[in-house]
């Protein structure tokens, strides 16, 4: 929450105000023809604002977010969206949520009832996420058919993959929260061991040597800064939390734009 409102757009009200002489770069929609014609001048309507948003939370729930040293990054998807749940229902705007893996998993309809909060929070910590995969494609293209109302659309997954929002952001705005494990990003050495891929189950067994460890973290340096650029070219905001972090820190910074 961020002076009245927590998005970079706001929505256009429907209470007629007054009229006032045409401007140049008002919207020519609102000029008033009746009022033209009589005044033989170019009146506009002006309208009260809108305040109320529509917020839209997406939680992605791939098998790859059971996973965590300090705590499950399913857990800190869970934190992060009871903070943005509530801030949402203190600003007084409506809050509805999905939750999708290759399929739309969960949906509550927009509402500004706060037990729903609690039950979206539990959803969440309760889904079982092993062995789950993520389509980008197949959720981009069913929020894009859905969402008929311009919308503040959050994100919240780990990103391991990279989604194409394009249109998505060009319709709507779009955040994104990038939960991630330190671990995961740079991984100890453990010489020889078993992984288990916790989307696919299958299991990778090798010596995990500095060598192999500091070429795993180079390639996931190398996935974020071209997910980032692709956010920054569809005008997306993002920000990545730790499962160690406090996130109203980081989701703060993000709102505020610093």
């Amino acid at each position: 929450m961020v002076g009245n409102n927590p998005s970079i757009f706001q929505g256009e009200g429907y209470d007629f105000i007054e009229l006032r002489e045409y401007m140049p770069g008002d919207d020519i929609r609102h000029i008033d023809w009746n009022i033209t014609a009589k005044m033989q001048s170019p009146y506009i309507k002006i309208f009260r604002e809108e305040r109320e948003l529509n917020v839209v939370l997406v939680t992605i729930l791939n098998g790859s977010v059971h996973f965590g040293s300090k705590k499950f990054k399913q857990e800190s998807i869970a934190e992060i969206a009871a903070l943005l749940g509530f801030s949402t229902l203190k600003n007084g705007d409506l809050l509805s949520y999905y939750s999708f893996t290759d399929k739309m998993d969960n949906f509550y309809k927009p509402s500004k009832k706060i037990h729903q909060i609690q039950s979206i929070t539990k959803d969440i910590l309760d889904f079982e996420a092993l062995n789950k995969k993520v389509d980008f494609k197949f959720i981009a293209d069913t929020l894009y058919k859905r969402l008929k109302r311009k919308s503040l659309i959050l994100f919240v997954g780990d990103f391991f993959e990279i989604p194409d929002f394009k249109l998505l952001a060009k319709k709507h705005e779009v955040v994104s929260l990038i939960v991630r494990d330190k671990l995961e990003e740079k991984p100890p050495q453990m010489g020889f061991a078993s992984l288990v891929d916790p989307e696919s189950g299958a299991t990778l067994e090798g010596d995990f040597n500095r060598s192999s460890v500091d070429s795993y973290a180079k390639k996931v340096h190398a996935h974020d800064h071209k997910l980032y650029d692709t956010f920054r070219k569809h005008q997306i905001r993002f920000t990545k939390v730790y499962t160690d972090d406090n996130p109203s820190v980081n989701l703060r910074r993000l709102f505020e734009g610093r």
